[in-house]
C-alpha cells in the first residue's frame, strides 16, 4: 500500500483519484490520510476540505473527516453486529448504521475468524460484535474480522417466562429483539420478574443465566433501569472517583484572583424539578439603548482536573442522562448537585461571560473571567413567566426580558431553522407512579434563557478562535444534496417547489413552512424537513451550525452535564491565562487542556458525540415505555392521531398532544389493494383512492400497548368507531427509485410480517 501512495501524483487530486484511494485503502481514509497520500500542504489542504464537502453533497462519499467511504457503502474498517447465521456463515450489519441513512443497512457475509497463532477461533453467533475489514465483492459485501469486541448488555435484559412444560425463557424488553432466549440457570428469579442475564456458552442454544434480579418490570423506576442496562450506560461511580470528588469539593476559591460578582442580582431560571443548576444570567441597560449582560456558568474545570480519576470517568460517561424518575450524572452528586451547582445565596465558582448587547441585539463585545458569584434567586420557568406576565416583575427580570427582546430581534434577522417540535414530559407522584404525561409548554422564559445561552456559546467559540486556540465545535452541517433532492422530490408530489439552485439556508425551509396554512399539511412538511436535516456532532473542525444559522458555535453553558463544555472551559482558561489552582495534594494542578487532550481532540469529540446519541436513545426509549404504560389501561379507546411515517407494510402514527409512535399494519386497512408510493411517502388504495401520508390526522383505535418494550399498535376505524374488515390479504407494493418504477407484492399474511407488538420496531 505504501508503494502505491508514493507513486501518486502530487497536487490536488481529482474526484476519481480520491474515490480510488478510498476504495483501495486498507485502513480508514480520512482527510489527513488523503492529504498525506497526495502530498498536500497548506492551502491545498483547505482546498481538499472543500472538495470533500462537495463530494459529500454530490452523494459520492459519506462519513466524517476521520473516515470517508463510498456513499451507500461501508467503511473499510468498522464495527459489525452479527444478525443471522445463514448456510453456516455469519451475516452482519454495520453496528452504527444511522436510521437516517438512505435504504436498508447492507447485509455483510463475515468470513471465518482466526484465533491466536492462526488457529480457528470459536464460531461467531448472533449478537456478537466484531471489528472487521470490509470489501465489496461481485456477490455483495464481505468482512474479515480483526477482533471480537466485548458483548453489550443490550438484549440481555428481559422478563422471566415459564412455558407449559416448565421451561424458563428470557422474554426481551427490547422491541428489536425477535426471539426469547432459553434460561439454563434461573437462580432466585421467579416468573414475571425483570432480570439481567448473560450468555452461558458461545451458541444461542447454550442459553443464558440470570445474574441479577431487578423485580417487578412494571414497578416505578424499572423503565429507566431497563434503558440503563440496555444501552450500557455507566451508572455506578468507582470508589476512587467518589473519594476524589470528596477531596475536590474541599478546594477553596481564591478571592483575590477571581472577579467578585456577588453584588449582582444574578438569577438561575430552570425547570421546577431541576437536579442541578449550570447557568445563571443578569443584564442591565447601558444607557445607550443596549445592555451589559452576564452569563455565569458553573466552573467545573476548577474541580475536575485533566487526567484525574474524575476526569476519566466524566469522559467515559460523556454527559448526564435524564429520566423521569432519576438522573445518571456525569459527575458525582457532591459536585453536580452541590458544590458546582449554582444554588441560591451560596458562594460559587463560576466562569463568567461578560457580553455587551447593542440596541439591535448583536453582541459587540465579550470577555471571560473566573469569578465568585452568589445567586440571587433560583426561579422556575413558570414562576419567572408569571412574574413578568403579572405586570409588576422585579427589576432584574424586567432587565432580562428587555435584553432578550433585543437578542430575539437579532435572532429573527438571522432566521435560524424554526421547527415547532413538542417535548413530552412525564410527571410522577411521590410513589413513582405516572401522574400525567403532557407536552411541555413553551414559554418566553424558556426563550430568554435559550437566547442568552446561545450568545455565550457563540462568544466562547469566537474568543478561542481569536487566540487560535483549540475549539470543540458543536457542528450542524448543511443538509446533504442527496437529502435535499429527496425532499425536493417529495415536495413535488404535494405540488410545491423547492429550488436547489440557490444557497441553502434555514430561511428557505422557514419560508416554505410559512406558506402552508393547512395544519395537517404543515405538520406533514415539517416532518419531511426534519428528516432532511443532518445530525449535530462535536468536532475540532468548524463547519458552522446550520440550524442556528451561525458560523461558529461551541457548547460552553452546561459543564456539569456535558463533557464538551468542560473542554471549552479548559481551553478558555489556557487561552486567556485565567486563574490556575494552587497545589492540592494528589489532584492535578492544571485546570486547562492537557497536552494529551490537545493531541486527541478528534477522538474525544467522536466519543462524546456517541455518548450523546446513546443518552438520547435511552431517554426516548424510557419516555416511550412510560407512554405505553400510561396507555395500557386505555386499550380499545379511540384517539386523535397524526401520521409520522409511511412504509410498505403500514404506517406509524402518534397520539396528538401525548406522543408515542405506534404501527398501523397495512392488513388492518380493509380489503382493497394499497400501493406504497415511496417518492410521495404515501399508501394509496387502488380502488377508492384513500391515501395515508405523513402529517395526516385521523382517529385510530389503540389495539395494543406494551409497556415493557414501549411499542404501540393502532387500528383504523370507520365512522361508527368499528375496526375495518380484513377482507384482503395481498397489497401492491410499488417502489420508485433512481432505476425507475419497480413493482412487487407485499403479502400481509406471510410469516414474520410486522404486526406482533413484541417484534415491531418503531421508526426512528
Amino acid at each position: 500500500m505504501a508503494k502505491r501512495q508514493m507513486n501518486r501524483p502530487a497536487g490536488m487530486p481529482s474526484r476519481e483519484q480520491i474515490l480510488e484511494f478510498i476504495q483501495s485503502s486498507d485502513k480508514p481514509a480520512g482527510k489527513r490520510e488523503i492529504a498525506k497520500a497526495f502530498g498536500l500542504k497548506g492551502q491545498e489542504k483547505i482546498g481538499l476540505k472543500k472538495l470533500l464537502k462537495d463530494m459529500a453533497e454530490e452523494g459520492l462519499i459519506d462519513g466524517k473527516k476521520t473516515a470517508f467511504h463510498m456513499m451507500g457503502g461501508v467503511p473499510k474498517v468498522t464495527v459489525l453486529r452479527i444478525v443471522a447465521i445463514e448456510d453456516g456463515e455469519p451475516v452482519a450489519e454495520p453496528d452504527n448504521w444511522s436510521p437516517d441513512a438512505p435504504g436498508k443497512p447492507p447485509r455483510i457475509v463475515v468470513k471465518e475468524m482466526k484465533g491466536r497463532g492462526g488457529k480457528r477461533a470459536p464460531a461467531l453467533k448472533r449478537g456478537d460484535r466484531v471489528l472487521a475489514r470490509t470489501e465489496e465483492a461481485d456477490s455483495g459485501w464481505v468482512a474479515y474480522p480483526m477482533k471480537k469486541l466485548p458483548a453489550r448488555t443490550e438484549g440481555m435484559m428481559g422478563v422471566v417466562e415459564i412455558d407449559g412444560g416448565g421451561k424458563a425463557w428470557l422474554a426481551p424488553v427490547d422491541k428489536r429483539i425477535r426471539q426469547s432466549a432459553p434460561i439454563k440457570d434461573v437462580g432466585e428469579a421467579e416468573a414475571g420478574q425483570l432480570v439481567i442475564a448473560e450468555p452461558i456458552g458461545r451458541s444461542d442454544r447454550a442459553g443464558v443465566k440470570v445474574i441479577e434480579v431487578i423485580g417487578d418490570p412494571l414497578a416505578p423506576k424499572s423503565f429507566s433501569l431497563i434503558a440503563i442496562a440496555k444501552h450500557g450506560i455507566p451508572h455506578v461511580f468507582p470508589e476512587g472517583v467518589h473519594a476524589e470528588a470528596e477531596r475536590a469539593a474541599q478546594l477553596r476559591l481564591s478571592e483575590e484572583k477571581r472577579e467578585d460578582l456577588r453584588h449582582l442580582p444574578i438569577v438561575a431560571i430552570d425547570p421546577a424539578d431541576a437536579r442541578d443548576h449550570d447557568d445563571a444570567i443578569w443584564a442591565e441597560p447601558d444607557g445607550q439603548g443596549g445592555f451589559n449582560a452576564l452569563v455565569a456558568i458553573a466552573d467545573v474545570s476548577f474541580y475536575v482536573r485533566p487526567g484525574s480519576a474524575l476526569d476519566k470517568e466524566a469522559r467515559k460517561r460523556g454527559n448526564s442522562v435524564y429520566f423521569p424518575d432519576r438522573v445518571v450524572p456525569m459527575l458525582p452528586e457532591i459536585l453536580s448537585a452541590d458544590v458546582c451547582s449554582l444554588r441560591e445565596d451560596e458562594d460559587r465558582a463560576a466562569m463568567a461571560c461578560h457580553l455587551h448587547i447593542c440596541d439591535k441585539g448583536k453582541i459587540t463585545d465579550f470577555r471571560f473571567t473566573r469569578a465568585i458569584v452568589r445567586i440571587h434567586h433560583n426561579i422556575p420557568y413558570e414562576d419567572a413567566q408569571a412574574a413578568v406576565d403579572g405586570g409588576n416583575p422585579p427589576e432584574y427580570l424586567t432587565n432580562l426580558w428587555n435584553a432578550w427582546h433585543a437578542l430575539a430581534d437579532a435572532r429573527a434577522n438571522r432566521e435560524p431553522l424554526d421547527l415547532d417540535l413538542p417535548e413530552r414530559r412525564v410527571l410522577l407522584n411521590d410513589r413513582g407512579q405516572i401522574e400525567e404525561i403532557a407536552v411541555r409548554e413553551r414559554l418566553d422564559a424558556h426563550r430568554v434563557v435559550e437566547d442568552f445561552m446561545i450568545a455565550a456559546n457563540v462568544a466562547a467559540a469566537k474568543a478561542l478562535e481569536a487566540k487560535t486556540a483549540p475549539v470543540v465545535y458543536r457542528t450542524h452541517e448543511t443538509p446533504s444534496r442527496e437529502k435535499l433532492i429527496a425532499l425536493r422530490d417529495y415536495m413535488d408530489t404535494l405540488g410545491k417547489k423547492l429550488a436547489l439552485g440557490q444557497v441553502v439556508k434555514p430561511s428557505l425551509f422557514n419560508a416554505m413552512l410559512a406558506d402552508v396554512e393547512e395544519e395537517s399539511e404543515k405538520a406533514q412538511i415539517m416532518e419531511a424537513v426534519l428528516r432532511s436535516q443532518m445530525q449535530a456532532y462535536y468536532g475540532p473542525s468548524n463547519s458552522g451550525h446550520f440550524g442556528l444559522a451561525l458560523d461558529s458555535y461551541a457548547h460552553f453553558t452546561s459543564p456539569i452535564r456535558r463533557y464538551a463544555d468542560l473542554l471549552i472551559h479548559r481551553a478558555l482558561v489556557d487561552a486567556y491565562k485565567l486563574e490556575q489552582p494552587k497545589p492540592s495534594g494528589d489532584l492535578p494542578d492544571v485546570s486547562g487542556l492537557s497536552d494529551k487532550d490537545r493531541a486527541s481532540l478528534q477522538e474525544i469529540a467522536d466519543q462524546i458525540s456517541q455518548t450523546e446519541r446513546r443518552a438520547m436513545e435511552a431517554e426516548r426509549d424510557t419516555i416511550d415505555r412510560y407512554v405505553a404504560a400510561w396507555l395500557s389501561a386505555r386499550v380499545g379507546q379511540i384517539f386523535e392521531t397524526r401520521i409520522t411515517g409511511v412504509q410498505g407494510f403500514g404506517f406509524f402514527a402518534t397520539i396528538v398532544g401525548l406522543g408515542g409512535d405506534g404501527l398501523v399494519p397495512v392488513s388492518t386497512l380493509g380489503g382493497e389493494y394499497f400501493r406504497h408510493d415511496e417518492a410521495a411517502q404515501t399508501l394509496v388504495g387502488v380502488d377508492s383512492g384513500t391515501s395515508y401520508a405523513p402529517g395526516d390526522r385521523l382517529k385510530l383505535k389503540l389495539a395494543e400497548a406494551n409497556s415493557l418494550t414501549g411499542a404501540l399498535k393502532f387500528e383504523p376505524v370507520d365512522e361508527e368507531g368499528n375496526s375495518l374488515e380484513q377482507r384482503g390479504k395481498r397489497f401492491d407494493y410499488q417502489k420508485r427509485g433512481r432505476g425507475g418504477p419497480k413493482k412487487g407484492k407485499y403479502q400481509s399474511g406471510k410469516r414474520g410480517r410486522p404486526g406482533n407488538i413484541r417484534h415491531q420496531g418503531r421508526r426512528k
